[in-house]
């Protein structure tokens, strides 16, 4: 339990920075990207410390994977009720960008503002296991220079599975996206966890670049290019199939509608051609 004990007063702190640093910027809104940057490393800080708790605490603590999923739940509930719109997901912010819904600058500065949120996610928890206060980081912290990789199977079986998971969340949360909050933040959660749980075996589905960036990039086993191929192009080909199924074209690569057929607004009345042709 003190393992537990510590790793809360972990999450606490990481989410306290997080809310204040999104509170403060209420007052500055031209510097709105910097939410996500508090979102990245929110993500990233609690993933590590959940993913300490999966590759330690079940062996070396006796914690079940009941207790490992409800944790993981439990702090992506709080990600997305602490953090609101700043997904910290960078397919999240390039699905906006397609569609036309974000400029290209803001798209920029919310992408790189993420991936410096998850770096600094990494190397705040590296510090905080580092600190040894109890057994479980103790053991994480020799560990930590030869992390095992999230990418289990082979670089092609991975693409795809980040394709079809990201393909999934994406479709669903497009559907939920006017939902109000008290329905659609729970949602995300449940299917966030059930992916990640689901694909603990292949690439623990993270279908996020920043997130997989900061959580499994620095591990030994693939090249940056093979990390990226699944881990980046993987989300955002699934990210781009999904927008294309649900709005059948992708406004800022071409208008035309390939799926589904447009029915103008008004129609003109039977009576009033027929007049027209006469006069």
């Amino acid at each position: 339990m003190s393992g537990l004990n510590a790793s809360l007063g972990y999450f606490v702190a990481v989410v306290i920075f997080a809310a204040s640093v999104r509170t403060l910027l209420r007052k500055w809104p031209r510097f709105s990207f910097i939410s996500e940057f508090a979102s990245s490393f929110m993500l990233v800080a609690c993933w590590l410390e959940v993913q300490t708790i999966v590759e330690v605490g079940e062996w070396a603590g006796g914690l079940g994977p009941d207790v490992t999923v409800t944790i993981l739940f439990v702090v992506l509930l709080t990600h997305g009720v602490i953090c609101g719109a700043a997904s910290g997901n960078s397919s999240q912010v390039m699905l906006k960008f397609l569609q036309l819904e974000a400029n290209t600058l803001p798209t920029l500065l919310a992408v790189a503002a993420q991936f410096l949120g998850a770096h600094l996610g990494l190397l705040v928890a590296t510090y905080y296991w580092g600190l040894e206060l109890t057994d479980m980081h103790m053991i994480k912290n020799l560990m930590a220079r030869e992390c095992s990789t999230s990418l289990l199977v082979s670089l092609y079986q991975g693409f795809f599975t980040e394709c079809v998971c990201a393909l999934t969340f994406h479709l669903i949360h497009l559907n939920l996206q006017r939902r109000h909050a008290l329905i659609r933040v729970p949602l995300v959660a449940v299917l966030l966890t059930f992916l990640s749980h689901a694909a603990r075996g292949y690439t623990s589905a993270y279908m996020n670049p920043s997130l997989a960036y900061g959580l499994t990039f620095h591990c030994p086993g693939f090249t940056l290019a093979e990390y990226a191929l699944v881990y980046w192009l993987g989300p955002l080909t699934g990210m781009m199939l999904a927008l294309l199924l649900y709005m059948g074209h992708i406004p800022r690569i071409f208008a035309k509608n390939l799926f589904y057929m447009q029915k103008t607004r008004f129609r003109v009345p039977k009576g009033e051609k027929g007049d027209k042709k006469k006069m």
